[in-house]
């Protein structure tokens, strides 16, 4: 389906599209396959949307008259889930938004969205790419907060002494999902710097600021994930630290209850030894009197650990 902005927007067929007026289109690769060449798009276009891989692809192909790009669209509400990809055609006055994998229509509806956000009369094709990118990245600034507030509680995990086994894991998973919405922004971003270039000279000078500010706001997010993975980043490092200061004071509480302890050691090993004219031995109080001594020893060596807070 092609719409048409002239006074007003109007749908109309591809062979009926006039090229003094913006036009953008939204179609399946199928559909694409049946206009590709009346539209005067290459047929290697075409083939990297029909074989369109998986990882990221960061690079607009520029032709003399068109722009080309395959982008992979990442959820940051859930970087583990389905990615959308869609193929995107620039011409002069023309948009075309190819669907090669929109399972949740999320795509179709930013294309459809940005139909309608400026008005026909003043519709440019740069104010509809700007319109249609901004809506892809449009949600991610809420996701990215709560992000920010995730780790927040992970701090406080730490510091009301909550943090479970399992707490390193949630680190990893996070700075996992955090590079790899690194690299998708870092794909929009050179796509954005690409068609700012401009060397095919489709944009008009004066518009193109629509495209530097798309790729200014996605700098921007990409500046707040690295902010993000520096957090984690300290956030481990507290972890860690937090594990050493737990595990010194429990070697502290283990030396102070050996030191404790150790003279009773020492009673043990001189009353063990059986001289002959141990006076204790044939003592009728001696057993008792060890006992005592003891636990003199044991107490007098607590009092002077608390009151060196060493206990």
């Amino acid at each position: 389906m092609f719409y048409q902005f002239e006074d007003e927007m109007t749908t109309v067929e591809f062979q009926s599209i006039d090229p003094h007026y913006v036009t953008a289109g939204y179609m399946t690769v199928g559909e694409f396959e049946g206009v590709c060449d009346s539209l005067g798009f290459s047929r290697f276009s075409l083939d990297s949307c029909k074989n369109a891989v998986s990882e990221f692809d960061s690079t607009v192909e520029v032709y003399d008259d068109y722009s080309f790009a395959i982008l992979r669209i990442t959820d940051a509400a859930d970087v583990y889930g389905k990615k959308d990809r869609v193929g995107i055609f620039i011409k002069k006055n023309l948009f075309l938004v190819v669907d090669i994998e929109d399972a949740d229509c999320s795509t179709r509806d930013c294309f459809l969205a940005a139909l309608g956000r400026y008005s026909c009369i003043s519709m440019t094709l740069e104010k509809l790419i700007f319109a249609f990118l901004d809506g892809i990245i449009k949600k991610d600034a809420g996701a990215i907060e709560n992000r920010a507030f995730q780790i927040t509680a992970l701090e406080e995990l730490v510091l009301q002494d909550k943090a479970t086994e399992k707490f390193n894991f949630l680190l990893l998973n996070m700075k996992k999902e955090l590079l790899i919405l690194r690299n998708y922004y870092e794909q929009l971003i050179d796509a954005g710097e690409a068609l700012e270039d401009n060397d095919n000279e489709i944009f008009e000078e004066p518009d193109l600021r629509y495209i530097t500010n798309f790729t200014d706001r996605v700098k921007r997010q990409r500046e707040n994930i690295d902010m993000l993975r520096s957090s984690v980043d300290h956030l481990q490092d507290a972890y860690s630290s937090y594990l050493d200061l737990k595990l010194n004071h429990v070697m502290s509480v283990f030396t102070v209850v050996t030191t404790i302890f150790f003279p009773l050691t020492l009673i043990v090993g001189w009353y063990g030894m059986n001289f002959k004219y141990m006076p204790e031995l044939t003592w009728k109080y001696g057993y008792l009197f060890v006992i005592i001594f003891s636990a003199v020893v044991v107490a007098a060596l607590t009092v002077l650990m608390k009151k060196r807070k060493w206990l």
